[in-house]
């Protein structure tokens, strides 16, 4: 049986109007822009479900702007995100989707940064300003931003998952919940750890030493209350 919080009954703080629309978007963008990382030159968002009908009259194009500009749902500069882009040469564009998605309030970010790298992070916003990732370069994942988060992409081989859990606990990090997502036997596969510790720089490098492992992405927890 769940156990509800506060949260989960009133809903976060935010900008209105729309907690699935707006401070679910908000939440979405900034991690989005987390997993991109560096200097971002330009911005698409591929809108489905609800999220391309209305996203609009919901305001939900300005907190997915306000979002990868590292904004929170309830910062008072929301409203004028999109300004804010423009001004800082960023270029945005949104496209309506027709076909349906996993979640009817589903965006895919295409974000281009100042040296080139392209970042595709796809999620939902599934009500109440609750979010959860789906999708990062094409490769599936599965995790909320309530947790600090933990993604490794590697080689499906043995050991390696052994090994990353290892370093975690021999650094006395523990681990919440833990998936392992594989396109195939013996090909690439990325796990993704929620924890209840911040990752440290240290276990960083170590865990990028790891043979196998081709990339180590960590996400800080997005929850506030």
């Amino acid at each position: 049986m769940k156990n509800y919080s506060v949260f989960d009954i009133l809903g976060p703080i935010m900008i209105g109007p729309s907690s699935s629309h707006t401070a679910g978007a908000a939440r979405l963008g900034k991690i989005a822009g987390i997993i991109a990382g560096g200097d971002i030159v330009k911005a698409k968002f591929l809108l489905y479900g609800s999220f391309a009908k209305t996203y609009k009259g919901h305001g939900t194009d300005k907190a997915l702007v306000a979002g990868i500009l590292g904004m929170d749902p309830w910062d008072e500069r929301l409203r004028d995100s999109i300004s804010i882009a423009k001004e800082k040469n960023i270029e945005i564009y949104f496209q309506e989707e027709n076909e349906e998605a996993c979640h009817p309030n589903t965006v895919k970010f295409v974000i281009t940064r100042k040296d080139g790298k392209i970042t595709e992070v796809e999620g939902s916003s599934i009500g109440g300003g609750n979010i959860v990732v789906n999708s990062i370069d094409g490769d599936q994942v599965q995790f909320t931003g309530e947790y600090p988060t933990l993604i490794v992409r590697h080689k499906d081989v043995p050991g390696v998952v052994s090994k990353v859990t290892t370093l975690l606990y021999n650094a006395n990090v523990n681990i919440a919940f833990m998936k392992v997502f594989r396109t195939d036997k013996g090909q690439r596969a990325t796990m993704v750890f929620e924890l209840d510790n911040n990752i440290s720089s240290d276990i960083y490098d170590e865990m990028q030493n790891i043979p196998h492992i081709s990339s180590v992405r960590v996400i800080n927890s997005l929850r506030s209350y």
